[in-house]
C-alpha cells in the first residue's frame, strides 16, 4: 500500500506488504494510515451511527430482506420507498412500497396468498422495532414502475 498526499514527505512513504486473505500484516495498516492523516474538526457527534434518516434506514432494511427472501428470483432491481412513518403512542404505523420492475416480479414478491410479502415484512420488523425503540405496524405494497431504475425522476 502506498500513501501520496501533497503533504507528505515522499521519503518517508512506506510500503507495508500485506494479505486479507491470509491475515499477514494487516494490524499495521492502520496504525500506518492514521499517522498520515491530518486531524480535523469532528463532523457528527461521536455516538452518531449514520447521516440517515430514519425512513432510509427502515427502507434499507425491508430490501434487504426482500433481496435476502427473493435470491433466487427476483434480480436486485427492487427500491424500497417509505410512504409514511406515524407515531401513535408506543407504535410506529410504517407505509412503505417495494417497487419492483416487471409486473412478472410483482405477483413473485406478494407471493402465494400474500405469504412472501408478510414474511418480507416479518423479518424487517424487529431489526426497525430495535432502531425505532418501539413497536412497529407495517403495510407494504408492491408496485411495478417498467424501467424505473433508468429514469432520473423515480431514482430521486
Amino acid at each position: 500500500m502506498i500513501l501520496m498526499s501533497k503533504a507528505i514527505n515522499f521519503d518517508t512513504l512506506r510500503i507495508i506488504p500485506c494479505s486479507a486473505l491470509r491475515n499477514q500484516n494487516t494490524e499495521d495498516i492502520v496504525p500506518c494510515i492514521l499517522k498520515y492523516l491530518p486531524y480535523g474538526p469532528m463532523f457528527y457527534d461521536e455516538d452518531t451511527v449514520t447521516d440517515q434518516p430514519q425512513r432510509q434506514i427502515v427502507a434499507e432494511m425491508i430490501r434487504e430482506k426482500a433481496l435476502r427472501l427473493l435470491s433466487e428470483e427476483i434480480p436486485h432491481g427492487i427500491a424500497v420507498t417509505v410512504e409514511s412513518m406515524k407515531e401513535r403512542g408506543s407504535i410506529c404505523d410504517i407505509e412503505a412500497t417495494i417497487i419492483c420492475e416487471r409486473d412478472s416480479h410483482k405477483g413473485i414478491i406478494i407471493g402465494k396468498g400474500g405469504q412472501m410479502l408478510k414474511k418480507i415484512g416479518s423479518q424487517a420488523r424487529p431489526e426497525s422495532e430495535d432502531m425505532l425503540a418501539m413497536k412497529v405496524n407495517s403495510q407494504i405494497w408492491v408496485t411495478a414502475e417498467n424501467a424505473w431504475s433508468e429514469s432520473d425522476i423515480m431514482l430521486k
